[in-house]
């Protein structure tokens, strides 16, 4: 059995975790771009809180993170639009220079600490008590959701969306390609940096690991998720997404009960992205056989 404290830090890191999630959602699923950017975008987030909120401004560190983040895939789809580089290696090169820019930003150490400084959270804990982390990560994750939501149902939104389905159509309607997934990428990548600054936060550290297998930790989300809710309305996969970030957290938490060491972690996460696509993939030809 889970303990209340177990339940409520998976719930705090699924929240926190879903905004990847929402990320890869946008990028993968709606833009259809593989976006190989997300570890290096989430460690950059996490490098820009850390060292801002070191300063004294831990609230300014949260949309200081996201600019970074948006600024990583602007150079992403930079790459792709301008350059014509396919998207998965423009977002390798992006997340292979941004390791040394992470580095630089946490002063050239591998870890910055937060120990003694303020963050977030420890500023709502006078008001919030022990529902100091929940709180602001519910309510993060709502605020996001919402705006995706309603972004991706204004004129600009439905380009962008149109751009993942049909791009030769959309440039025939005179919309500028270019523009709509540079505007997208930013996008993802700021919403991935918010996840790492809170996190930074959370834990009170930043690491120049941190952001290791994020992309994988999205996936299995969005899977998750695609399993839970029907397709077609974007509302759906949004509230997918974030469930399914949550029940992943679950999982893993379920995993550490088990007494598997913390070193297979990866492993699982891979095994749980491997039974989503399968399955997901599994039903679809079942349901199609049967038509």
């Amino acid at each position: 059995m889970l303990s209340p404290t177990v339940i409520l830090s998976a719930l705090e890191l699924g929240c926190i975790y879903a905004l990847v999630a929402l990320a890869l959602h946008l990028s993968y699923r709606v833009l259809n771009i593989a976006d190989m950017t997300t570890d290096g975008s989430f460690t950059l987030g996490c490098a820009v809180s850390a060292a801002v909120a070191a300063t004294g401004h831990p609230i300014l560190a949260l949309p200081a993170a996201m600019t970074a983040g948006a600024a990583a895939g602007s150079v992403t789809a930079l790459l792709q639009t301008r350059l014509r580089i396919p998207s998965i290696l423009a977002g390798i090169i992006t997340n292979t220079g941004l390791y040394t820019v992470n580095l630089a930003v946490m002063g050239f150490s591998s870890n910055l600490s937060l120990i003694r400084s303020d963050t977030l959270f420890t500023l709502l804990k006078p008001f919030l008590g022990t529902a100091c982390k929940m709180i602001p990560a519910a309510a993060t994750i709502v605020l996001v959701g919402m705006g995706l939501l309603f972004f991706l149902n204004t004129r600009l939104g439905l380009s962008i969306r149109a751009t993942g389905d049909n791009p030769d159509m959309v440039r025939s309607s005179s919309i500028n390609t270019s523009f709509t997934i540079t505007l997208g990428l930013a996008l993802a990548n700021s919403m991935t940096a918010l996840s790492g600054a809170m996190l930074a936060q959370y834990q009170r550290t930043a690491d120049i690991n941190q952001g290791s297998g994020m992309v994988v930790i999205g996936l299995a989300s969005l899977m998750i998720g695609q399993s839970l809710f029907p397709k077609g309305k974007i509302y759906w996969s949004i509230l997918g997404a974030v469930l399914g970030s949550i029940l992943y957290r679950f999982i893993l938490a379920l995993a550490l009960r088990l007494d598997l060491p913390s070193e297979c972690m990866k492993l699982v996460s891979a095994a749980i992205v491997a039974l989503a696509i399968g399955l997901s993939t599994l039903r679809k030809e079942k349901g199609g056989s049967l038509c």
